[in-house]
């Protein structure tokens, strides 16, 4: 209980982060569209935000390395806060593109601190209870950015302004806490090819996961307003998504350690694929079938990141747990970067229901290479425990690296 009360700083940093995070993608897609911005445009600024990103994961070990903790944080807040308050002040796609960079860097780089922060302080017998807390904590605060969507008013200087401030005040919690300040960690090593050479088929998984989750989550109002969705019910309809991956976790987790990885992969992209035309189908059925098939979606392509995860920690052994953790975040970094971009390009040509026909046609990929790969006959004897991996930062492995060492439950 100490344990738990002594992260409540760096939780409710987390809480604010992800209310200020998670409302500028939704709100921007709002913003664009009432102020005549092109699909495409709409669907570059997701995309910007995941090139962000991934310069965040990157740059922000290395940051912390000179500067500390605290210092950190507070410079990739600034970064973000800056980001929010300039959307208003210069009304160009390109430079609110820019403006999403700098959102991007700033929730990579301020995971990596709270991460780093965790990693230093918990021990093999208290890990296990603050992961659970930590996942708990983020995915609350990604629920409540969706519902805020919608009170806020589209392209109005203040809406940015509340994210600003939200994004401001994730400072006070972590730079206020009385806790001490933990030494700094060595970054780890950025080595893509790891996670390549211990399982291909894990790489296409964490990439077809990025398609699914990048294209819903920045690209998913522009379908909701194109079926008819309010403001208000398009925050419905993104939570929906959420709530449904959050459902998902436990039994697909069960599964996971029970049977074959590759099958697992291969049913959730056959259950993915159905997901997708149940959705392009329910779109006249009105609002209730509209989330219905969002928290669908949800529920077969959230799990698809970790079980990849799992497949490829199979292959790994425990000193590699913490760089292959970081080779997946890549992988998954470039396929969230194009996917955005890539589904407003089609929606803008062939309408909202491309979208999906894409995400399908990514999920089938998936299938054809999981069978190739299971027929080339490679098993593990030895099976890690399935972990719902958060996708935040590069140091995510090393607070789940040797829970992964304890073998999955019977």
């Amino acid at each position: 209980m100490r344990m738990m009360i002594s992260f409540a700083a760096l939780f409710f940093s987390v809480v604010l982060l992800q209310l200020s995070s998670g409302g500028v993608g939704p709100l921007d897609v709002l913003s664009g569209t009432a102020l005549g911005f092109t699909r495409q445009e709409i669907g570059m600024l997701g995309s910007a935000h995941f090139f962000g990103f991934f310069i965040g994961c990157w740059f922000a070990p290395r940051l912390l390395g000179s500067v500390g903790h605290s210092r950190a944080f507070a410079a990739f807040t600034a970064a973000g806060s800056i980001g929010l308050i300039a959307h208003m002040m210069i009304i160009n796609p390109y430079a609110w593109a820019l403006m999403r960079v700098a959102s991007g860097l700033c929730v990579a780089g301020c995971y990596t601190v709270v991460e780093a922060w965790l990693q230093a302080k918990v021990t093999n017998e208290t890990r296990g209870r603050a992961m659970g807390t930590y996942r708990m904590v983020d995915m609350t605060g990604s629920l409540a950015a969706q519902g805020i969507i919608g009170i806020l008013a589209p392209a109005d200087y203040i809406s940015y302004n509340i994210l600003a401030i939200l994004c401001c005040a994730a400072l006070l919690p972590i730079t206020l806490t009385t806790s001490s300040q933990p030494e700094t960690p060595k970054s780890p090593r950025l080595r893509p090819m790891l996670a390549y050479v211990r399982s291909p088929l894990a790489v296409a998984g964490v990439i077809v996961a990025a398609l699914s989750s990048a294209s819903f989550r920045m690209v998913g109002p522009i379908y909701g307003q194109e079926v008819g969705l309010s403001a208000g019910q398009i925050a419905w309809f993104l939570a929906a998504f959420v709530i449904g991956g959050a459902i998902a976790q436990i039994p697909v987790g069960w599964i996971a350690d029970k049977f074959d990885r590759r099958k697992v992969l291969i049913w959730l992209s056959v259950a993915a694929i159905g997901s997708c035309f149940v959705t392009m189908q329910t779109s006249q059925l009105g609002l209730y079938g509209i989330l219905l098939s969002s928290a669908l979606f949800g529920l077969t392509t959230f799990p698809i990141y970790s079980v990849a995860a799992a497949h490829a920690h199979d292959f790994a052994s425990s000193h590699e747990r913490v760089e292959l953790s970081a080779a997946l975040m890549f992988w998954f970094a470039m396929g969230a970067i194009a996917a955005p971009y890539g589904a407003s390009v089609l929606i803008e040509n062939y309408g909202p229901d491309a979208m999906f026909v894409m995400l399908a046609g990514g999920h089938a990929s998936l299938i054809v290479f999981g069978i190739i790969r299971m027929r080339m006959g490679r098993t593990v004897r030895r099976r890690t425990r399935y972990i719902n991996a958060l996708r935040t930062s590069f140091v995510i492995g090393r607070l789940t690296g040797r829970s992964r060492d304890k073998p999955p439950k019977d």
